[in-house]
């Protein structure tokens, strides 16, 4: 989508603190962290939300979620991390573009 925040990211339109990258994926830091390490995994192909995932995607969504362990050791995270898809609006949705945020580092606040 041409007007698409992450999709510009991908294209490399916008500059991003990039920590990885393939041909189906980006990862980067997020510009306004809610924990010590806070990244973005997200998928080159447009996808609007975690709602547009369908059969077709499985071998992408596998590929993210096998890269997130490594993702979080590399950057330190030893001791866990967590991960966020936030879908739709009621779900704290603000970019319609599919990601998978990692966070750790410290202390992070729970959910009870």
């Amino acid at each position: 989508m041409s007007d698409c925040l992450f999709c510009k990211i991908a294209a490399k339109e916008i500059p991003s603190d990039t920590v990885y990258e393939d041909d189906q994926i980006v990862v980067f830091k997020d510009l306004y962290p809610k924990a010590d390490v806070h990244l973005l995994v997200v998928p080159r192909e447009h996808i609007a939300s975690l709602n547009e995932i369908n059969a077709a995607h499985d071998a992408l969504m596998a590929h993210m979620m096998s890269l997130l362990p490594g993702l979080a050791k590399e950057h330190g995270l030893d001791d866990g991390f967590r991960t966020i898809i936030n879908t739709g609006p009621g779900g704290g949705q603000e970019i319609f573009h599919l990601h998978i945020h990692i966070l750790g580092g410290g202390r992070l606040p729970g959910f009870g």
